[in-house]
């Protein structure tokens, strides 16, 4: 592992678990505090609705500038950000119009975040080293996803939602020293008008039809997800134990994500992009196991199976486009991939409460299994995402010198 890529590692680590402390935080800070589930859902949409918002314009200056100086400017606005939150929960205060305001600079600022760093990962690391490299931050990712919300309560529990909010204000604050040392620079090339760049951005995408197909079926994939998400915790606590099942299947959840983002470091065939689709076929598993037979351990295998199928085909997706798509276009390409998860997931979210209430969660959970399994195989009728084959390493990225500009 390159130093500079361990500093990454490092600083997104520590990113990833402060924000396992913010997640356990916000509920209790705001539902203590006598806002209940309208408040809460407020706060969690203006988030969604910022990150839709400002990301496709994060990818654009995330190509513009050497990606890791967005990413210290992204870090110190969500710590500045975060701060604030704790410091009026910690004075007493609550007030909803300030809580969405300051959650909406930190959801923007993140909205840069996300295709900076997209666009920064490729330079760390020889190409050769590409998916190794991505399956280790998806590893740590996932270990982070674990251990955040499970300390993140104990630290909460003893000693109130501002000291959740602290922590993952000193934790952008750490990510933001790690990026600020990465040495690696990238030339940039003349800035053009926004939307000009934002629609390069998209004419990339459409030269490729792996690319194109593999966007549109994420969004009929994410759609039927955040229904599945939604109605798998309603099973969980009304048919398979409560809260003990819950915490038992998140940990399920996390050791399958682990071992497939292990198997994403090992196993390397030559049309990896299609090994990806074939593993997310895997997912369905997941979803119907809530079904048939229902049962906790089913439910549980399920939940290993599914997410390890789920963090390869991550894994296969990211190295499949930072060796397809050119340097200087990652941030914008990235940018396009995060804003269909930005919508489709929410309006997944939204759904599975009528659908549910039409036609019984059993029939939802099937039919949503089923437009999962037929996402991820429809993109093997694409040629490219069949046949499309791994690059030649190369010996070293080509912007690993370091160089003033941008």
């Amino acid at each position: 592992m390159t130093r500079d890529l361990r500093l990454l590692a490092t600083g997104q680590a520590l990113s990833w678990l402060g924000n396992g402390f913010q997640t356990v935080a916000l509920a209790v800070a705001v539902v203590t505090s006598g806002g209940g589930a309208r408040d809460l859902g407020t706060v969690m949409a203006a988030s969604v609705i910022t990150l839709l918002a400002g990301t496709l314009f994060g990818g654009v200056w995330a190509d513009r500038l050497q990606p890791q100086r967005v990413m210290v400017i992204s870090d110190v606005v969500r710590f500045l950000a975060t701060a604030g939150i704790a410091a009026m929960f910690a004075g007493g205060g609550y007030h909803l119009a300030f809580l969405c305001a300051l959650t909406v600079v930190s959801a923007g600022a993140g909205s840069f975040f996300g295709p900076a760093m997209s666009a920064l990962k490729p330079l760390l690391v020889p190409a050769s080293r590409l998916q190794s490299a991505n399956a280790t931050l998806s590893m740590v990712q996932t270990a982070c996803g674990i251990a955040g919300p499970a300390a993140g309560g104990i630290t909460v529990a003893a000693f109130g939602a501002p000291a959740g909010f602290a922590v993952n204000a000193v934790s952008f604050l750490l990510s933001m020293v790690a990026a600020a040392l990465i040495r690696v620079r990238v030339k940039r090339g003349p800035r053009k008008p926004m939307l000009n760049e934002l629609r390069a951005g998209w004419q990339e995408i459409r030269r490729r039809d792996w690319l194109v197909s593999g966007l549109f079926g994420a969004t009929v994939y994410h759609i039927a997800n955040g229904m599945i998400l939604v109605l798998v915790q309603v099973v969980a606590v009304e048919r398979l134990g409560g809260a003990h099942a819950v915490g038992l299947i998140a940990a399920a959840e996390g050791m399958g994500g682990f071992i497939g983002a292990a198997v994403g470091m090992r196993y390397r065939p030559r049309r990896l992009l299609r090994a990806g689709w074939l593993a997310l076929l895997l997912m369905p598993v997941w979803a119907f196991a809530y079904v048939w037979p229902g049962a906790l351990t089913a439910v549980l295998a399920g939940a290993v199976i599914g997410y390890a199928g789920l963090l390869f085909f991550d894994v296969a997706w990211e190295t499949a486009i930072q060796e397809n798509v050119p340097q200087q276009m990652l941030g914008r390409v990235a940018s396009w991939d995060y804003v269909t998860s930005f919508v489709a997931m929410p309006v997944g979210n939204a759904l599975a409460g009528p659908m549910s209430e039409r036609f019984g969660i059993d029939r939802v959970l099937t039919c949503c299994a089923l437009v999962l399994f037929a996402a991820a195989a429809s993109q093997l009728l694409v040629r490219g995402s069949r046949n499309l084959t791994r690059a030649e390493p190369e010996a070293a990225p080509a912007a690993l010198a370091p160089t003033a500009a941008g």
